[in-house]
C-alpha cells in the first residue's frame, strides 16, 4: 500500500483523484487547501489529516517523513499556476507526484522540471486521461495501421457553459489559469497529438474571454477546432435537451464516439503510474507548447481553414464596465 498526500483537496477535479488512490488500494494520509469545504473526503478517506496552511501541512510531511512514514507520491489537484511550485515540492518530499493537467503553463517550466527530476531520482507524471480511454486506443491503432502518408481531416469542439463565477475564479483570470485552451482544451491536444504526431502549424482564428479556435497541422491531420465556455454557442438542439455541454469531434466527416466511460480514467491512469507506465514531463510537453502559443499569439481573424462555429457573433465580458 502506497501512501499519498494531495494539494487542492476542495477543487472540482480533487475527487476523482481521491477515488483513485481508493481504487488502487493505496492510503491517503494528507491533504491540503486553502478552502475548508472538504467533507467528501469522508467518503474516501475520512482518516486522513486535513490542513487550510501550506506550512503546517509541510511540517506535518516532514514529521512522517522523520518517523519513516514519508509519503510516496504527493497529487497535484491545484489551480494550474501552483502547479510548478507543489510539483517541486513533492519532489523534495522524497516523493513521485501524480500532477492534473496542464503540468504546467509553460514550456520552460516543464523543462526546468526534468531538471528536478534528475536531481531528485523522482519521478513526475501528468494525468492524460484520454490517451487511456478504450476507444482512443482503439483508433491510434487504426491509425498506426494505416497509410502512414494519410493525412486526416479533423474537426473539434467542445463548448462546455460555465456562468459568471467562472470570472471570479481563477479560471477566469489567464496569468493564473492559462485561459480558455489551456483549461478546457489542453488534454484534446494532448489527444491529437498522441494520435496524429508532432504539430507542423499552429494558427489561431479566434481568442477572447470565452472561446478560442484555429486550425492545427499535425503529421497526420489538419484539425480546425472551436472551444468555448458561453452557453449561446451551443447548438440549439442540445439545448432543447437541457444539456450545457456539447462535445463533438470528427475523423473525415465520422464522428469519434467516447462519452461514455470517463468516470474511471483517473483509476486506470493511477494505475498506469503504479504499474510504471504513466505519462511523464516528455509527453506532456507538446500539448504545453500548443496552449502556450494559442495564448500568445495574434489572432489572425477568418482566414484560411477555420472552424464554422468561430464566425459566431463574439459576445463581451460579463464584467465589463
Amino acid at each position: 500500500m502506497k501512501r499519498f498526500a494531495l494539494t487542492g483537496a476542495a477543487g472540482y477535479i480533487a475527487p476523482r483523484h481521491m477515488k483513485a488512490i481508493k481504487d488502487t488500494n493505496n492510503q491517503l494520509v494528507a491533504a491540503l487547501d486553502t478552502f475548508d469545504s472538504v467533507g467528501v473526503i469522508d467518503s474516501y478517506f475520512p482518516s486522513a489529516d486535513f490542513f487550510i496552511e501550506f506550512e503546517r501541512f509541510d511540517r506535518h510531511l516532514d514529521k512522517l517523513k522523520r518517523k519513516g512514514e514519508q509519503i510516496d507520491y504527493l497529487s497535484v489537484c491545484t489551480p494550474n499556476y501552483l502547479h510548478d511550485s507543489h510539483i517541486r515540492f513533492g519532489l523534495r518530499q522524497g516523493a513521485d507526484v501524480i500532477c492534473e493537467k496542464p503540468l504546467v503553463l509553460n514550456p520552460w517550466n516543464a523543462e526546468g522540471l526534468q531538471e528536478y527530476e534528475k536531481e531528485s531520482g523522482k519521478r513526475i507524471y501528468n494525468i492524460l486521461q484520454l490517451r487511456v480511454h478504450p476507444s482512443i486506443i482503439a483508433l491510434k491503432k487504426k491509425i498506426e495501421e494505416g497509410p502512414k502518408d494519410k493525412k486526416y481531416e479533423i474537426d473539434l469542439t467542445y463548448l462546455t457553459s460555465r456562468g459568471h463565477w467562472y470570472y471570479t475564479s481563477w479560471k477566469g483570470d489567464v496569468v493564473k489559469s492559462g485561459g480558455i485552451a489551456t483549461n478546457i482544451g489542453v488534454h484534446f491536444f494532448d489527444m491529437l497529438g498522441h494520435l496524429f504526431g508532432k504539430v507542423q502549424d499552429n494558427k489561431i482564428h479566434v481568442h477572447t474571454h470565452d472561446r478560442a479556435s484555429g486550425y492545427l497541422e499535425f503529421e497526420q491531420a489538419r484539425v480546425k477546432w472551436f472551444l468555448s465556455i458561453n452557453y449561446d454557442t451551443i447548438p440549439d438542439h442540445i439545448k432543447e435537451s437541457g444539456a450545457r455541454t456539447y462535445r463533438s469531434i470528427t475523423i473525415d466527416g465520422e464522428e469519434i464516439e467516447f462519452s461514455g466511460g470517463f468516470t474511471e480514467l483517473h483509476s486506470v491512469s493511477y494505475q498506469e503510474v503504479l504499474n510504471g507506465n504513466g505519462f511523464g514531463v516528455e509527453e506532456a510537453l507538446d500539448s504545453i507548447k500548443i496552449v502556450h502559443q494559442i495564448r500568445n499569439e495574434q489572432p489572425i481573424g477568418l482566414k484560411g481553414e477555420y472552424h464554422p462555429l468561430a464566425k459566431l457573433p463574439l459576445a463581451e465580458h460579463p464584467f465589463k464596465v
